[in-house]
């Protein structure tokens, strides 16, 4: 069975629907950090050395987003976000 398959069968599940809509603003926050460390051609070494940490931090950063086990604060994200010459926007949007 492919992961596409597997995720449209898991989906069906309401619960699981349900969670899986739960870590949507840690997967676009996963999306977004992803992408400009792509487009700035960095590493996860280069990307630890700007933010002063080692390299398996980094690693646990991008992955605990996608696990969902655990929130990196404020200031991590920032250091992240400025070790690819970014800045960092949170906003509280009203839901619909």
């Amino acid at each position: 069975m492919k992961h596409s398959e597997l995720k449209e069968t898991a989906l069906k599940n309401a619960s699981v629907k349900n969670m899986y809509d739960a870590l949507e603003p840690e997967f676009l926050l996963l999306r977004d950090l992803l992408k400009a460390r792509r487009e700035c051609g960095m590493s996860q070494a280069e990307i630890a050395d700007r933010m002063g940490t080692k390299p398996p931090a980094v690693t646990r950063l991008e992955s605990s987003l996608s696990s969902g086990k655990h929130s990196p604060s404020i200031a991590t994200l920032k250091k992240y976000a400025d070790a690819l010459n970014c800045h960092l926007e949170i906003r509280l949007v009203a839901n619909r």
